[in-house]
């Protein structure tokens, strides 16, 4: 059994803002049925140029839905670029912290939330891999994601990959191109 906090289990059994937004400004999906986490993020600018309203749909694990949760709490008033400096360490701090095994969730938060933003920026289908090269195929994950989780939460094995992107935690092919990025960051 996993050690939640009680804000996390707080907003697993009581997720604020479910649902969709009609005519949304920005709205992704990212993650994938098959791996067993998905997530549909959306927000809806108001006229001061401010996330008024963002509200999610997520397929997973409690931590996937608190963390969901906990994302459109943190951007409702944001301007776009406030909600673009969200890190997914900030989520999983919001929440009283996560498992290690469960970081993946807060990643898949600030996945959909950059690729909602992006979508409102050009106007195009901005779901997540869809112009990147996949790194591991059985979860969907591409090399620019791993490089930027490695580099951002400072991260030097290939577990650690593991628990925050799932990317190595299938049939395990892609664990040598992982630690090959690793040994490439951890050398700067």
């Amino acid at each position: 059994m996993w050690n939640y906090s009680d804000k996390m289990m707080d907003h697993f059994r009581n997720p604020r803002n479910v649902g969709k937004i009609e005519n949304p400004d920005g709205s992704a999906t990212v993650g994938s049925l098959a791996c067993g986490d998905a997530l549909k993020f959306q927000f809806k600018l108001g006229s001061d140029g401010r996330i008024a309203e963002a509200k999610f749909q997520t397929f997973g694990c409690a931590s996937a839905i608190a963390s969901s949760s906990a994302l459109t709490e943190m951007v409702i008033g944001k301007t776009l670029e406030e909600a673009k400096m969200i890190t997914n360490q900030e989520i999983a701090d919001y929440l009283g912290g996560l498992p290690p095994q469960k970081m993946h969730c807060s990643v898949m938060g600030r996945e959909a939330m950059e690729a909602a933003i992006k979508n409102y920026e050009t106007g195009e289908n901005a779901d997540r891999n869809l112009e990147e090269s996949v790194l591991c195929s059985c979860y969907n994950v591409s090399e620019n994601e791993v490089r930027r989780v490695i580099t951002e939460n400072q991260l030097t094995s290939v577990e650690e990959v593991v628990n925050f992107t799932k990317a190595g935690g299938g049939c395990g092919r892609c664990r040598g191109e992982i630690q090959k990025i690793i040994d490439e960051i951890v050398k700067r």
